[in-house]
């Protein structure tokens, strides 16, 4: 199975972006194939730094998902429309994450990919 997992949120809802990587946790977990896309201010989460002091209570930290995720094989994609408008320097990107374009993210879809949003 193929999952895909649509991120739009950063600080300005970590509890949202928090539960979006325990469902990708859990999507690799699994077994499926997983792509987490990042967009709108969910690309902040791909820059050195950022996701190191998100943490909701009773939750995990975001860095540890994070870096679970990517230790896992997990696929970080993000927004390159959204990343260039939010004037972000490509040299800050975690290293894991990629740049792509959106017609990358919905020809994964193409192939029969469920897609959840956050």
């Amino acid at each position: 199975m193929k999952t895909a997992i649509s991120i739009t949120y950063g600080k300005n809802n970590a509890e949202r972006a928090t539960f979006a990587f325990m469902m990708a946790n859990n999507s690799l977990a699994s077994g499926h194939e997983t792509v987490v896309f990042l967009n709108l201010d969910g690309v902040y989460l791909a820059t050195d730094g950022y996701a190191d002091d998100i943490h909701v209570e009773d939750l995990p930290k975001m860095k540890d998902l994070l870096d679970k995720y990517l230790d896992n094989g997990g696929v970080l994609w993000v927004c390159g429309t959204c990343f260039n408008k939010r004037k972000l320097n490509p040299e800050s990107l975690i290293k894991g994450a990629k740049i792509i374009g959106q017609v990358t993210f919905l020809e994964f879809l193409s192939q029969g990919a469920v897609c959840i949003n956050y």
